[in-house]
């Protein structure tokens, strides 16, 4: 899972089926998968919002 979420962070674009079978071959379904890459994907835009108003830097 951390792979994958890994990969989705740093390049959505590259994500393929293969990826998505992995998820499956060690027990996510596709709402477990769909969950995942959910939160993943909006922690990822509110962090970029964060950085980009600089919330958090002195």
């Amino acid at each position: 899972m951390l792979d994958y979420v890994v990969k989705l962070t740093k390049d959505a674009t590259k994500v393929r089926k293969d990826d998505i079978e992995k998820l499956r071959a060690v027990g996510f379904d596709d709402r477990g998968i769909l969950q995942i890459t959910m939160i993943a994907a909006w922690f990822n835009s509110i962090n970029r919002v964060a950085d980009a108003l600089g919330v958090g830097r002195e």
